[in-house]
This record gives structure tokens, sequence and C-alpha cells, in this order.
């Protein structure tokens, strides 16, 4: 009677075990190539957000811009056993061996924000349109600089989204001559980055016209730079769309910024991973529009929050 009893209370338990472990629903990884910028800190909390409320979890991992540690964190993510991964990669041709691993177990990847090279490993890629940031923000330099000028690049050229926004800009320029690229360096997207490199420019080019920065925290690292020496009347174009870069449009501290809306991109992302997990098919590339803030369309847009 015993032995029966405990087996009775055996096969309770494991029925117990696998009603909980049905119950737990999906689990998704994200990981960006560092939270150090707000911009994936907001994407992050629009993709947290979609993915509780169907009540499933979501496990965020921060590389710190180390690709071989992102590497790292999506094969841990793959052990982990988690049903998709948003990424955001520190390097779109070195990140290869970690979109392959994800692919072998049959994990798909929705690429957000900034695409990979190898994308046959990638179920999908949600970005900004990234060519058409650059290409704002040299429409507009053309109008506010008729007679041309010295421009600076601060560029971010391992990530394609540094590469194409950049890419555009560039095209501007080439087509007038009365431009020239006096410098280019990469500020790897980061304030503190920036603010050094664009010191040392500000010493070989003092007569500068114009900066073109890869994001708003390379642009506020300029602008740090550009005051310290107070220097004033430079042209400056970030992209994002941050309300740091807002206030320092509405401030007359910065030029213009190429918006993007890391809120929709995440529940876009999202949105894309539910569908593919339940075997719909989906556009492999999903281009989410920009639109340039400038002081004369700031208010439409306020300083206190992302779009």
């Amino acid at each position: 009677m015993k032995k029966l009893f405990v087996f009775f209370l055996a096969v309770c338990l494991i029925v117990s075990a696998s009603s909980v472990s049905f119950a737990q629903g999906k689990k998704f990884g994200a990981n960006f190539m560092t939270l150090n910028n707000p911009f994936f800190g907001v994407m992050n909390d629009a993709i947290k957000a979609a993915v509780e409320a169907n009540g499933d979890t979501l496990i965020t991992l921060d590389p710190a811009l180390d690709v071989v540690k992102q590497i790292s964190q999506i094969e841990d993510l793959v052990a982990q056993g988690v049903d998709a991964i948003f990424l955001n990669p520190v390097d779109w041709q070195a990140v290869a061996p970690g979109l392959m691993a994800a692919h072998e177990a049959g994990i798909p990847i929705i690429n957000v924000d900034a695409p990979v090279y190898d994308e046959d490993y990638v179920a999908c890629i949600v970005a900004s349109d990234n060519l058409a940031a650059g290409l704002v923000c040299g429409e507009d330099m053309l109008k506010r600089l008729p007679k041309g000028g010295k421009a600076v690049i601060l560029g971010h050229p391992t990530t394609k989204t540094g590469i194409d926004r950049i890419a555009n800009f560039k095209k501007i320029i080439e087509a007038h001559p009365e431009f020239t690229i006096a410098a280019e360096d990469s500020s790897e997207g980061q304030l503190e980055i920036a603010m050094p490199k664009m010191e040392n420019i500000i010493q070989a080019h003092p007569d500068m016209a114009v900066v073109m920065c890869v994001n708003d925290p390379t642009a506020r690292g300029v602008i740090q730079a550009l005051k310290a020496a107070d220097m004033k009347g430079v042209l400056i174009y970030g992209v994002d769309g941050s309300p740091d870069a807002k206030k320092a449009i509405k401030e007359g501290d910065m030029t213009g910024t190429a918006a993007q809306s890391p809120i929709n991109i995440g529940k876009i992302g999202v949105e894309m991973a539910y569908k593919i997990l339940a075997g719909e098919k989906v556009e492999k590339h999903i281009p989410v529009p920009v639109q340039l803030i400038t002081i004369e369309n700031v208010d439409e847009f306020g300083v206190d929050g992302w779009q």
C-alpha cells in the first residue's frame, strides 16, 4: 500500500511539473550592441512591454560594444532555449558565428535597428531607413550652407547603420564641389569617444562648417567639444531623434537630427517574432521611416520623450 501511495505521489508531481512548464509561455532573448545608448534602452523597454503583454518573458544581455562577448551571449541564449532572439549587432560582419549558432538551433533571429551582413541567418530585419537619414541631413545642409564649406564626419564603420547614414551624406558632398571632407573618424556611436576625437579635429580644422554625426550621442560629444573651444556657427547633425538632441536643437546648440522611432522598431520586431513563431511568412526587410527634426519643427515632436 505504501509503495502504491509513493507511486501515485510521483505521478502527481510529474503531471504537476508538466503543467507548470506548459504554462510558462514563450521565452525571448534580446541583445543590443550596448545599453549605454538610451536609444537601445527605449527599444528594449518596448520589446519587453510587448512580450510581457502576451504573458511571455524577455532576457536582455548587454555585450557593451564587444563582439566576442556578444557572440558568447547569443550562444548563452541558445543554450537557455529561447524561442527567438532580438539582435542588434556590435559588428555587422563579425557577429556571424552567433548568427550561425542560433540558426543551427532553429532559433529565429529578428534583426533590429542595425542590419547584419549575413542576412540568410536572420528571419527578418526591422530597421530605420538609414540611407534616408544621411540624405535628409545632407539636403538640409545644402539649404543652410549655399556657399559650401568644410565637413567633418564622425561615423561608426563596423555597423551597417553607420555605413548607410554616412554614405548618402558623402554622396551629397561629392556632388557639390563647394564642399570638402576635412576629417573623418569613428566615434563608435559613443559620446565619450566622440568628444576627445572632436577636440583633436578642432585643432587641425578650426574653420569647419558642418559636422555629420552617426547618432545623437556622438552629436552631444561634438557639441561639448565645440563649446569648450568657444566655437559657434558650426552645423551639427545627428541621427536618432533623442530627447537630448531635440532639446539641443530647441536651444540652438544642434542643427538637426534624423529621427528614428525605437519604440516602433521594438513593437514591429515583436509583431514579426510572433508571426514567425506561428509559421507565418513575413517580409525580409521592414524599413521604418525617418524624419528630420530641426528648429523649424521641433515643437511638433516635443523634447520630453521618444517618438
